[in-house]
């Protein structure tokens, strides 16, 4: 799976713009607040329906402009396939796969998968637990469209059932409405939890191996799923703690306050860990999640850098770049420090600035 170009329309800090990729390394240089990071949000978005920073389609869409249009051409298995997302200022994103709308968002999921890391990735260890489940849902909803399915109706019930822990106050004779809720919330989060645990398991095998070879066979990683409820005995905990929810007026049970915990050496590196043991266990995920992409779909995934090179030392950068030879790679910077003593072939050069994306070859920035 390689992506081929990709076109912008108000998008962001861009009018117009075009731009075409090689299978290996694709440099994008600049200063700060030049809109490099909106590049790759916007092929995140095209493959997850959804921006890597969280930001509502309103906040994408060129400041004073209504709508904003993303095409991007990929090359899959042999053949092309064009993705094109539509952003509305009033109304819900429009999505086309080969020209033809699609109804729902997951039948996107498959068709491109993309990994990104940015230096706010290095806070998954260290943030709170809604970084973590940020994470797992992220990774989870590309590689599997059921999870998807769930955890989007999962999140639908819960907001139903919040609304109507507020209102039992006022009317308590709604209460007894709660058992429905609470039985399709029941059948939803016990997915998400099990499927979570099999991610995570999955996860395990592959990052121990990375983390050991990224910390000189010093360290041992080891990932923990602590979920809030066990699958078997989330209908349980509903009902012991219908009282305590409607007295809050909130659901304090699910797999909505689910946790990761990481142990490198026996030690929660959350709350004990060095920096370094941090943000290399960051880096082991990110890796990890490439391998397992490759294991599940068959197809290596794109990968986005978003200017975490310099976040990272000498031997955690090379480490990251010798991984990726065999991975398209969309990389953002400010210079070319991190490339110019050879560790890795640069195929695409672009220059950033004031809106524009210019193309450079290697030789004319070599000279400038």
């Amino acid at each position: 799976m390689i992506i081929q170009s990709l076109e912008l329309q108000d998008y962001r800090n861009y009018s117009n713009l075009k731009m075409e990729f090689e299978p290996g390394v694709n440099v994008l240089y600049g200063d700060n607040a030049q809109g490099k990071t909106n590049l790759l949000e916007s092929v995140f978005l095209c493959g997850t329906t959804k921006s890597h920073r969280g930001c509502k389609d309103r906040e994408i869409i060129r400041f004073g402009k209504e709508e904003s249009h993303i095409r991007l051409v990929l090359e899959k298995n042999g053949s092309l396939h064009r993705i094109d997302v539509h952003l509305r200022k009033n109304k819900t994103k429009g999505v086309a796969i080969d020209g033809i709308s699609i109804r729902k968002y997951n039948e996107l999921f498959g068709m491109i998968h993309v990994v990104v890391f940015s230096p706010e990735d290095l806070g998954i260890v260290k943030n709170g637990p809604a970084e973590r489940r940020r994470f797992l849902n992220m990774e989870l909803c590309q590689l599997d469209k059921v999870y998807f399915y769930y955890l989007t109706r999962y999140n639908r019930i819960l907001k139903q059932r919040n609304q109507l822990l507020k209102q039992i106050s006022f009317h308590p004779g709604l209460e007894e409405t709660l058992d429905i809720w609470d039985e399709q919330l029941a059948e939803c989060g016990t997915e998400l939890i099990r499927r979570r645990g099999e991610f995570i398991r999955e996860m395990n095998k592959i990052s121990g191996k990375i983390h050991r070879s990224l910390s000189g066979n010093k360290e041992k990683l080891q990932l923990i799923y602590e979920p809030d409820v066990r699958e078997k005995e989330f209908r349980e905990e509903l009902k012991k703690k219908r009282s305590s929810d409607i007295h809050f007026m909130s659901t304090n049970t699910g797999p909505h306050r689910d946790d990761i915990r990481f142990l490198v050496n026996e030690i929660d590196i959350r709350q004990f860990g060095s920096q370094g043991q941090q943000r290399t266990t960051s880096l082991s995920l990110k890796l990890s999640e490439i391998e397992l992409v490759k294991r599940i779909k068959k197809d290596p995934p794109v990968l986005l850098l978003d200017d975490v090179l310099s976040e990272l030392d000498q031997n955690r950068r090379k480490f990251l770049l010798d991984s990726i030879r065999q991975v398209q790679t969309i990389v953002t910077c400010t210079g070319m420090d991190e490339f110019t003593n050879g560790q890795i072939p640069v195929e695409c050069l672009y220059y950033v600035h004031n809106g524009m994306a210019e193309r450079k070859e290697m030789e004319e920035k070599n000279h400038e």
